[in-house]
């Protein structure tokens, strides 16, 4: 009978937390219709996906307060300074919503992780890859947004 020696270190290393093994992904991947939906390749292209376009939008609001702190300058001229002043807000409006897009980014994060992302939080149906490829942060089929734009149209009307 051999004799197994356990570290301090090695203690509490997995409890409370599973680890799972990364899933393999070419960098050709693309998810195709012909295999399981939602299988272990096609959740971690769509994780990955979701990963690199919320670095990018955080990236970019980064340089954005960086911009806007080093611009904070006197500019005696009211017409550039009404400019300057035009295109900051745009410029914050434009991070307001790339802001919301990153919490979307992140519940969709949380959906893989609660296994319910690509399907429908309408119908329960899976959500096609071509609309997920497209928009990685769709909770509905294309059907199911259809019908809910068209109501919210009729709605808005009155």
């Amino acid at each position: 009978m051999s004799e197994v020696t356990i570290t301090p270190r090695d203690v509490g290393r997995d409890e409370g937390a599973e680890m799972k093994a990364e899933t393999f992904l070419p960098d050709d991947y693309r998810p195709a219709e012909d295999e399981p939906f939602m299988n272990e390749r096609q959740v971690e292209y769509f994780r990955r996906k979701l990963l690199h376009w919320r670095d990018e939008l955080l990236a970019g609001s980064r340089d954005t307060i960086e911009g806007l702190q080093d611009s904070t300058r006197n500019i005696p001229d009211v017409a550039d300074r009404a400019s300057e002043e035009t295109d900051r807000a745009l410029e914050l409006r434009t991070r307001d919503r790339q802001r919301k897009l990153v919490l979307k980014i992140d519940a969709a994060l949380r959906r893989i992780d609660e296994g319910e992302y690509g399907y429908c939080d309408v119908t329960g149906e899976p959500i096609s890859l071509k609309r997920l490829d497209a928009r990685p942060i769709a909770t509905m089929s294309l059907e199911a947004q259809e019908r809910h734009e068209r109501r919210e149209k009729v709605h808005r009307d009155d």
